[in-house]
């Protein structure tokens, strides 16, 4: 079978105003800096576009603003739909069909402690409210727990679904999903160790530092697919260097100190999210990973 969402995609950030507030402009000025660096696509409204801290109103504006930044690329786009509730799922879905996006994501409902069953309607019936093919998201870090695998088997097995991000350290429980639902697609969500998931079968990376370092995952993803180990680790270790440096920042408004270094500015990140440092430290950490002859050529 082939598989039409694969390679890699920019999990997208959001460009705010000094003041908090959804930019377009700088949405768009990031938007077309991302467009730039050859990636399959880009995956817009995410936990990387601070969408827990956005409004319906404002992914709906942001899914607007991106799909007419791509327009004619030839780009991919997957709308990441999930909120706390399913009736905004769906509305952020609807729209994602209507503005011509090729697929949706979601993060499973984590506002409250609900039940495996819970969470399997929840799949269901967001797949059942548009044709879009839907990639669902395995995250316990981000939501606190992880899906049973029996449960993700089904929701896999689900009209429309269509794969899975993969955003966890259980490689085994991945190796067994892919086993047991061979045909879906495989994203691995972890930036920092992609040649793990890769080594196991996955068809493709999400993440948030391709914003700045889309090249160089792309030439990742086309040496653990020509087999040549070496030249992955080398680009492994390099994006590595990078994550390492944003731990210390945090990882979102590091990563606008870096985009501003290039010259996009972004914005800073929604509060209560903010620098673990000063501004000023902050981009002198990030200049001076920048500068290093590991990541610069991989810059534009």
């Amino acid at each position: 079978m082939t598989k039409t969402l694969t390679g890699m995609y920019a999990a997208l950030m959001t460009g705010l105003a000094d003041n908090g507030g959804f930019d377009e402009t700088r949405q768009r000025g990031l938007t077309d800096y991302v467009l730039k660096q050859d990636l399959a696509g880009l995956y817009v409204g995410g936990s990387s576009g601070e969408a827990g801290l956005l409004n319906v109103e404002e992914l709906l504006a942001q899914q607007a603003i991106v799909a007419d930044c791509a327009k004619g690329r030839g780009t991919t786009l997957i709308a990441h739909v999930g909120a706390p509730n399913l009736r905004d799922s769906i509305r952020l879905a609807e729209r994602a069909r209507d503005l011509g996006y090729h697929a949706l994501s979601a993060l499973p409902p984590h506002s409250y402690p609900f039940s495996d069953a819970e969470i399997e309607t929840y799949y269901r019936d967001l797949a059942a409210a548009t044709e879009l093919p839907l990639i669902v998201y395995e995250v316990p870090i981000r939501t606190g727990r992880p899906i049973p695998l029996p449960s993700l088997e089904r929701i896999l097995n689900f009209p429309n679904v269509s794969g899975i991000k993969f955003t966890s350290t259980d490689m085994f429980k991945f190796s067994m999903l892919r086993r047991r639902c061979p045909e879906a697609t495989y994203f691995f969500g972890f930036d920092e160790i992609y040649t793990t998931g890769a080594v196991l079968g996955a068809d493709g990376g999400i993440g948030t530092t391709y914003n700045i370092l889309g090249k160089l995952y792309v030439a990742l993803h086309a040496a653990m697919r020509q087999g040549d180990l070496p030249r992955a680790q080398e680009l492994q270790e390099a994006s590595q260097i990078f994550v390492e440096a944003l731990l210390d920042t945090g990882v979102l408004p590091g990563m606008k100190a870096a985009l501003r270094l290039r010259g996009i500015e972004c914005g800073p990140t929604r509060a209560p999210m903010a620098l673990r440092m000063s501004e000023n430290d902050a981009e002198a950490q990030m200049r001076a990973v920048l500068e290093r002859p590991e990541i610069a050529p991989w810059l534009i």
